[in-house]
């Protein structure tokens, strides 16, 4: 049976007709008993209050700890998405740049062949003016017919690149 602290204080043990306890003492120690006993009850009560907001305080912690999971899984998918449309991003100017510079390259490479082909149309006209001296002469005698591109063109294929004709021994460039 359990005894809360007022029903010890208002507790009276049965007394026999002699009185067989000291009634002072014995009041004083149901008071401590009391006091003590009532001291117990009410830590235990704090106690449970305690354990009450300790739960209520673990389920809000559970829950917050819940939510920054979701917020931080929701960060890194978010991260990650970015990360990949910045590198989409820069792959895509890589390329635009890789054909920028190829197209540079191809226009750079046309620009030259043409200058070869006017730089070789020059040569192959001032080989023929040293190969015939005369011409200036014979150009004056008799006209020429007028040469078409076509027919440079053929010229200068059966030339070689440094404007002698094909088959013919090139000067050795160290015996100069």
């Amino acid at each position: 049976m359990a005894l809360t602290p007022v029903e010890i204080r208002h507790l009276t043990p049965p007394r026999t007709a002699f009185r067989g306890y000291r009634v002072a003492p014995t009041d004083t120690l149901l008071e401590d008993i009391a006091a003590s006993f009532e001291d117990v009850w009410r830590e235990r009560a704090d106690l449970a209050d305690k354990v009450e907001q300790l739960e209520g305080d673990l389920v809000r912690f559970r829950e917050l700890l819940r939510t920054t999971l979701v917020s931080a899984e929701s960060a890194s998918a978010q991260l990650r998405d970015q990360a990949r449309r910045e590198a989409e991003l820069i792959l895509r100017e890589a390329h635009a740049e890789a054909r920028e510079i190829q197209r540079r390259a191809i226009a750079e490479n046309e620009r030259l062949a043409h200058e070869s082909r006017r730089l070789r149309a020059q040569l192959i006209d001032a080989l023929s003016a040293l190969d015939e001296p005369d011409a200036a002469a014979a150009a004056d005698e008799e006209p020429e017919p007028a040469t078409t591109a076509e027919q440079d063109a053929d010229d200068a294929e059966e030339r070689s690149w440094y404007g002698y004709p094909s088959g013919t021994a090139l000067p050795d460039a160290d015996a100069a």
